[in-house]
């Protein structure tokens, strides 16, 4: 059973099949989807949908860097006050509690954050200053994170790394970079990388440069579903159903079995998620 760590279900692209995508996925053996919010509209509406789905669907929050405006602090308050039943454990004799088992009730995770400098650097003081917020709910909550980041790695890098003893992981999404930015992020221990759809394509260097330097007990699988579907699919909407394909182009690029890789990235998703997702 393998597990899709990233897809947005609450797109609009979902709409008029998400029964069915939801079934296909579940036929292709994914066992769980992880459903990343990008702002408070989309947190609010995902701890909806996974309610829905229950048994399937996974909840994070948070505040996408594409969408941190001027508004930005009222929107986090807001976010925040949605991960209540996990800051409400925090005691001043209790600053790390063990977290319940995962219910649909509760986010799964601090996501999707991050700095996206790739577009416009409009923002980028806000983006910086929201992305510090959440990083530090992560270390007040215990919950993990889920990265999003694109042409800002040393500025994102530099913030971690002030809360790099206390942070309890998290996962590096849509990791698409070079041996050399891998080793830097495997620099955070508690953290993995997201791989999806572009360890696929005809061109991309991940099938070298991931074996290279990535450990497999330092991958999780995903899809960023509807973007991004893998080949044979390119072009067309992803969905988790495809995460199937991320896995055996995996396999072949490390030189071992489908089963091996799927064996491995659930336990690396358990592990990041401890006590959270089981």
């Amino acid at each position: 059973m393998m597990i899709d760590t990233h897809a947005h279900l609450d797109g609009e692209e979902f709409r008029d099949d998400l029964d069915a995508v939801v079934q296909r996925a579940r036929e292709a053996g994914v066992e769980k989807i992880f459903v990343p919010a990008i702002d408070l509209k989309s947190s609010k509406a995902i701890l909806e949908l996974c309610r829905q789905y229950s048994d399937r669907l996974f909840p994070m929050v948070g505040l996408h860097p594409e969408e941190v405006r001027a508004d930005w602090r009222e929107q986090l308050a807001e976010i925040k006050s949605l991960l209540t039943p996990h800051s409400s454990l925090l005691t001043p004799q209790n600053p790390s509690p063990s977290l319940p088992l995962h219910s649909p009730f509760q986010p799964l995770s601090i996501g999707e954050i991050g700095l996206d400098f790739y577009w416009s650097r409009e923002f980028e003081q806000e983006q910086l200053e929201a992305f510090e917020e959440q990083v530090r709910w992560s270390v007040e909550t215990r919950l993990p994170l889920m990265i999003h980041c694109r042409k800002a790695q040393n500025e994102m890098v530099k913030i971690l790394r002030k809360y790099e003893n206390d942070l309890p992981g998290g996962v590096f999404h849509c990791f698409t970079g070079n041996q050399i930015e891998a080793r830097e992020l495997l620099t955070f221990e508690r953290f993995v990388l997201g791989i999806g759809g572009v360890l696929t394509f005809k061109k991309s260097h991940l099938p070298d440069d991931l074996p290279a330097a990535v450990p497999l007990d330092r991958i999780v699988l995903e899809t960023d579903s509807p973007y991004m579907a893998p080949v044979p699919h390119r072009g067309k909407h992803n969905e988790p159903a495809f995460v199937a394909h991320v896995l055996h182009r995996l396999a072949e690029a490390y030189g071992v079995t489908p089963e091996e890789v799927e064996r491995q990235t659930n336990a690396n998703v358990h592990r990041v998620f401890s006590g959270i997702c089981q």
